[in-house]
C-alpha cells in the first residue's frame, strides 16, 4: 500500500549561502579628491578674521566676562573657528568639515542676527552689550561691534553656503540636534541669572529671558517660541540646501 499524499507540504528550509551585502553609499570624496581653491579659502579666512574681529571689538569695549556671555559673541567664536578650519581646508585641497558642524555655525549665526534685528535693535531701553543706557550713534565703535556680529558676519556665512558650498549636505536629522547647544545656552543663562546679585546691570543679557521682569513662566514660555523658530530656521536650511542647485564641481 502507498502512504497517503499529506494535504500540506511543510516549507522547505533556506538554502545556506552567503548574504548578499547591503548598497553602500561612497562620499563623493573618495571618487573625486577635493580641489585646491585658493579664492574660497581667501573669502572664509576674511569671514574668520571679520567674525574674530567683531568679538575682539567687543571684548574692548565691554568686560569679556559679560561679553563673552552673549548668545551672539559665542556664535561668532565658533564660525569664525569653522571658517578658518573650512578655508585652511580648502587652500590645502582637504576633505571638507562635516555638515553638521558647518551647518550648526551658519545656523547659530543667523539666529543671532534674526533676534537682533527683529527682537532687539529697536527696544527701548535700547539693547547694548557693553551696559550703555543710550542707543550706539552710528559709525562709533559699540555700532561698528553689533554690525559686523549680527550683519556683517552672518550674511557673509550666508553668501558663502550659497556660492561656495556644494547642495545636499544637510539632513534632517541635524536639526534636532542643532537645538542642543541653544539649550544649553537658556540653563546657563538662567544658572547665570541666579547667581549672579539682584543689583547687576548684567544679570539678565537679553529682555525676553529676564525672570524678574516676565517670571519663568513667562520666559520659559518665550524660550520654547524661540527654539521652535530655531528648529524651523534649521529645517528651512536642510529643504533649501536639497532645493538648491550645487554651484560647485568639487567639495570645498
Amino acid at each position: 500500500m502507498t502512504a497517503p499524499i499529506p494535504r500540506e507540504i511543510p516549507d522547505l528550509p533556506a538554502v545556506p549561502g552567503r548574504p548578499l551585502p547591503r548598497p553602500t553609499q561612497v562620499p563623493a570624496t573618495a571618487v573625486v579628491a577635493p580641489a585646491h581653491r585658493p579664492q574660497t579659502a581667501v573669502f572664509r579666512l576674511l569671514i574668520a578674521v571679520a567674525a574674530a574681529a567683531g568679538v575682539a571689538l567687543e571684548l574692548r569695549l565691554g568686560t569679556p566676562a559679560r561679553a563673552l556671555s552673549y548668545f551672539s559673541v559665542q556664535a561668532n567664536v565658533l564660525l569664525a573657528l569653522v571658517m578658518f578650519l573650512s578655508g585652511t581646508r580648502a587652500w590645502r585641497a582637504r576633505r571638507p568639515l562635516r555638515s553638521a558642524v558647518t551647518g550648526a555655525a551658519l545656523l547659530y549665526a543667523l539666529i543671532a542676527a534674526l533676534v537682533y534685528h527683529l527682537l532687539l535693535a529697536h527696544t527701548t531701553p535700547p539693547f547694548s552689550m557693553t551696559g550703555a543706557t543710550t542707543p550706539p550713534e552710528r559709525w562709533h565703535a559699540q555700532w561698528a561691534a553689533l554690525q559686523i556680529l549680527h550683519t556683517l558676519v552672518p550674511a557673509a556665512a550666508l553668501l558663502d553656503w550659497l556660492i561656495l558650498t556644494p547642495a545636499a549636505r544637510l539632513h534632517l536629522r541635524q536639526a534636532a540636534a542643532w537645538l542642543l547647544y541653544p539649550l544649553a545656552y537658556l540653563a546657563f543663562s538662567l544658572a547665570r541669572a541666579a547667581f549672579l546679585p539682584a543689583s547687576s546691570p548684567s544679570r539678565h543679557l537679553y529682555p525676553f529671558l529676564d525672570v524678574v521682569a516676565h517670571g519663568y513662566r513667562n520666559t520659559l514660555a518665550n524660550a520654547l517660541l524661540l527654539g521652535l523658530a530655531i528648529y524651523g530656521l534649521g529645517v528651512l536650511l536642510v529643504a533649501l540646501d536639497h532645493a538648491r542647485p550645487t554651484p560647485v564641481r568639487h567639495p570645498l
